[in-house]
């Protein structure tokens, strides 16, 4: 991608950044010249992909932050204000999928996905939207999932979880409209990641398969017949924050290899 995308210099936080999709998001945005604030749960985890990004030639600030806790939320702006501005581009991305069949789901495991997924996201925009809007610009990315738009069985806390988070991508949308602040969701297919492993090696337990079938039946529900790749999303995301992109909101774009023709 063009390296100017107008990002350089800009205050970038992405949740949920030391893996997967969020850890090529903070690399994506790093190569653009940003300051990258990356932060999740775990600091050991967060460390090493700051460590990367400086190796690269980026700036990265590691630190930890649960996002279901307001306060901890709040504590982590007063952390970011160390930096040469306020948060100006958000990612949130931190997130979990567990896999479960309705009835027998555990009341606990609906309650943690929607406090992650969810409650998650809309603690990060509560909490760093006010100073978007008193600069005239910002940029709020939430990603959310093609069960945004349609459902899987046996994810009904998952679904629930992204339908909720396109909602209020779309709603917040609509308010931030003449504010500066342009606010959509990606909203990928699978993605080669360990959370997908994860749920992949759950399926091949369950139904007495080999790993390499039950991912093969992952990428089956692409007309692509493959996994997103990390890169892929986070180029996504560069785009949408970049200078150009001032007119796309309240959008929430498919990455699926053509799964979800909606």
């Amino acid at each position: 991608m063009n390296k100017d995308q107008g990002l350089g210099g800009k205050i970038v936080l992405v949740t949920g950044g030391s893996r997967g999709i969020g850890r090529a998001i903070a690399l994506a945005f790093a190569a653009q010249g940003s300051h990258v604030v990356v932060t999740g749960r775990t600091q050991a985890t967060l460390d090493a992909v700051a460590e990367e990004i400086h190796r690269l030639g980026g700036k990265a600030l590691p630190l930890a932050c649960d996002v279901t806790d307001k306060r901890d939320v709040e504590a982590l702006k007063g952390k970011v204000t160390n930096l040469p501005g306020a948060v100006q581009i958000l990612i949130n991305n931190a997130g979990v999928a567990p896999a479960a069949g309705f009835l027998e789901m555990p009341d606990s495991l609906w309650e943690e996905v929607l406090r992650v997924n969810l409650t998650g996201t809309y603690n990060c925009c509560k909490v760093f939207l006010p100073e978007m809007i008193a600069a005239k610009w910002g940029r709020i990315i939430n990603i959310a999932s093609i069960v945004a738009k349609v459902a899987y069985s046996h994810t009904s806390a998952y679904t629930t979880s992204k339908h909720a988070v396109l909602g209020l991508t779309r709603a917040l949308a609509i308010e931030m409209a003449r504010a500066g602040v342009t606010v959509n969701a990606i909203c990928p297919g699978y993605v080669e990641t360990e959370m997908t492993l994860n749920n992949a090696r759950l399926l091949a337990e369950k139904r007495g398969k080999k790993l390499e079938e039950a991912l093969g039946l992952f990428k089956g529900s692409s007309p692509q017949n493959r996994l997103i790749a990390p890169e892929e999303v986070a180029e996504l995301a560069v785009m949408l924050a970049a200078k150009s992109a001032a007119g796309i909101t309240g959008q929430a774009i498919n990455i699926d290899g053509g799964a979800v023709m909606v």
